[in-house]
């Protein structure tokens, strides 16, 4: 066991674990991060989904010390960037969730998105949500949510 040093949300953490520990574990059950899900836990349908350095990844496939030295944003932690905001806040007005269960990693998805491109069309929004599942099918609210998000924070802009 090593220690890794990863930056969550903003504050600096040691922790002491096997190498083989995810970081999805380490994020529930280390850091009582619960927001991201568990789901397939094989990085198939982004219910863990966590931003890394701002890039999209899934947690529960992702070996903690990979992630040493990195930036970590769980959902927890999006209100502090002001895409994470304009996309909860969009979530929210458009009804983009259902049961709620992969919803955390739709919006940490999409405000990885709007992160590294801040006007997306369309095919884009769905190219880079297809790595989501959502049995409930909310997909289309979601979209619209995305697309208002994009739109407001490029109103925000100068």
């Amino acid at each position: 066991m090593m220690p890794v040093n990863i930056h969550v949300n903003g504050t600096r953490h040691e922790i002491v674990a096997q190498d083989q520990r995810f970081l999805l574990d380490i994020l529930r059950n280390e850091l009582g991060l619960k927001g991201s899900h568990f789901g397939c836990g094989e990085g198939n349908c982004g219910a863990c989904m966590v931003l890394v350095d701002d890039v999209p990844v899934y947690a529960c496939n992702t070996p903690l010390w990979s992630v040493a030295g990195k930036q970590v944003v769980t959902v927890e932690g999006l209100g502090r960037h002001g895409a994470g905001a304009a996309v909860q806040c969009a979530f929210i007005k458009h009804g983009a969730a259902q049961c709620g269960y992969c919803t955390s990693g739709m919006v940490v998805a999409a405000t990885g998105l709007l992160i590294n491109c801040s006007s997306p069309d369309g095919n884009a929004i769905r190219e880079h949500m297809a790595r989501n599942l959502c049995r409930c099918g909310s997909h289309l609210r979601v979209i619209r949510a995305i697309n208002e998000a994009a739109a407001d924070i490029g109103a925000d802009q100068p």
